[in-house]
C-alpha cells in the first residue's frame, strides 16, 4: 500500500516528530511511504527512514494580505494534487489542520483515501476565520478524521459536523533514539544537583513563563534543585530576561535544542509540563516511559489522558496558575519516596501507548476507509529517529 503524508515542514516540533515516526514505522512494516512538505530539506530537523521518499514543494513563503494568501494556498493545493496524480497513493494523511484541509481539496475526485489529523485540541488554537471556515467545510469530505483525544473527537463532531472521527494517540517506543545536537547533562548541571526538567518549543503555548514564575516561588525552599528547560524558539529572549529579572540565572538553565533526550530523562529527578494547551504531549509519555514522575497542568487536551493523578504523577487543575503549579511541584520535590513510587508506576505508559497497539488502530482506520494495508510485518517497537 502507498501512504503519503503531507506536512508543512520537518522543523523541530511535536507534529513533525509524529510525521517522522509514522512514516518510519510504516516503511519498516513494508509499506511504500512518501512524505511531502511545503518547505525544502534545508530546514529539516528530523530525518526520515532510508526507504521513505521525500518530495518538497518549496511553497512555504509568507504571504501579504488575504488575497495573496488565497492564491498562495491555491498554488499549494494544485501542486499537491499534481503530486497525488504522479505518486498515486492509496492513502493521504494531512498532518495538522492546514495541511489536512489542503490534502482534502487536492484529493477531491481522485481515488486516494484522505485522512485529516489534528495534533492540538482544536478550540485552543484559532487558525483564523479563513481556515476555521475551511475546516468546517472540508472535514466532512475526509474519509476519516483522526484526533488525539476523546475531547477533541467530540469537538470535531460537534463543530465540523464530522461523523467519521476516530481517536488514535501517539505511540511510544524504546529505546528513544538519539540524534544531533548532543548536549551532555554533565556539561550543564553539577553532579550533586537535583534536576526539574521541561522541554519544548519556546512559545506561549508551552507556558515556560509560568514555569519560571512557579520555580521562582519555591527556589529558596529547594536549594539543591535546578530547573532545566530544553528547546528553543521565538520566546527565548523574553524567557532569558524573565530569568535574569527574577535573579535565577544560576538556577534556571536553557541549554537549547538537544537530540539526546534519553540522557536528559535519565538525569531528571522530576519532569514538568506547564503548557497552556496541548494536543497529546509526547514529552510526558517519553519522560514517564523513562521512569520520571510528572507534574503537569491538566490542560486541554492530553495530559489527563496520560497521567493518572496521584498514581504516576500529579495533574494541576488550575491551568495557568503559577502558585498551583508551584504547590504541586513542592509536593514531589520534597518527598523522595512518593516521587520514586510514582516514577516506577509511570513506566507502564509503554504498554498503554505501544507501537503495536497504536498501529493496530491505524490499520483499523485504513480498513474502515476501504484502503487495504499489505505486507505488514509485526516487529519490535523501535522508532527510527527522534
Amino acid at each position: 500500500m502507498k501512504i503519503l503524508l503531507f506536512i508543512h515542514s520537518l522543523h523541530y516540533g511535536g507534529a513533525e516528530r509524529v510525521a517522522m515516526n509514522l512514516s518510519s514505522e510504516w516503511a519498516a512494516q513494508g509499506q511504500e511511504v512518501c512524505v511531502v512538505t511545503l518547505t525544502s530539506t534545508a530546514s529539516d530537523f528530523y530525518s526520515l527512514h532510508d526507504s521513505v521518499k521525500r518530495i518538497t514543494l518549496d511553497l512555504a513563503g509568507a504571504t501579504n494580505g488575504p488575497v495573496s494568501a488565497v492564491f498562495a494556498n491555491a498554488r499549494r493545493m494544485l501542486a499537491l494534487r499534481r503530486v497525488l496524480k504522479e505518486v498515486r497513493p492509496d492513502v493521504v494523511l494531512g498532518i495538522e489542520t492546514r495541511p489536512s484541509i489542503l490534502a482534502i481539496l487536492a484529493g477531491l475526485g481522485l481515488p486516494c483515501k484522505v485522512i485529516a489529523t489534528e495534533h492540538i485540541h482544536p478550540p485552543m488554537l484559532f487558525e483564523g476565520r479563513f481556515w476555521e471556515c475551511l475546516r468546517r467545510w472540508t472535514y466532512p469530505f475526509a474519509d476519516k478524521v483522526v484526533a488525539l483525544t476523546e475531547k477533541s473527537r467530540l469537538w470535531l463532531q460537534e463543530h465540523c459536523h464530522c461523523k467519521r472521527v476516530t481517536v488514535i494517540p501517539n505511540s511510544i517506543s524504546l529505546p528513544i533514539p538519539v540524534v544531533e545536537p548532543l548536549i551532555s547533562p554533565q556539561a550543564v548541571v553539577g553532579a550533586q544537583r537535583r534536576v526539574l526538567l521541561a522541554a519544548g518549543r519556546m512559545a506561549e503555548q508551552k507556558g515556560f513563563d509560568i514555569l519560571i514564575d512557579s520555580f521562582g516561588r519555591i527556589a529558596s525552599d529547594f536549594s539543591a534543585w535546578d530547573l532545566v528547560i530544553l528547546g528553543d524558539g521565538d520566546d527565548r529572549r523574553a524567557l532569558t530576561a524573565q530569568i535574569a529579572a527574577a535573579g535565577l540565572g544560576d538556577r534556571v538553565l536553557l541549554p537549547g535544542q538537544v537530540g539526546n533526550m534519553p540522557d536528559w530523562y535519565e538525569r531528571a529527578d522530576l519532569y514538568v509540563l506547564s503548557s497552556r494547551f496541548e494536543g497529546f504531549s509526547m514529552t510526558i509519555v517519553e519522560a514517564m516511559a523513562s521512569g520520571c514522575a510528572v507534574v503537569s497542568f491538566d490542560c486541554d487536551a492530553g495530559p489527563g489522558d496520560i497521567i493518572t493523578h496521584g498514581h504516576d504523577g500529579l495533574l494541576v487543575r488550575r491551568v495557568g496558575d503559577p502558585q498551583a503549579l508551584a504547590d504541586a511541584l513542592s509536593i514531589l520535590m520534597k518527598d523522595d519516596e512518593t516521587r520514586a513510587l510514582m516514577a516506577s508506576r509511570a513506566r507502564a505508559v509503554v504498554d498503554r501507548f505501544s507501537v503495536a497497539r497504536v498501529f493496530s488502530m491505524w490499520r483499523d482506520v485504513f480498513t474502515q476507509t476501504g484502503a487495504k494495508p499489505s505486507g505488514l510485518v509485526e516487529r519490535p517497537s523501535v522508532r527510527v529517529t527522534e
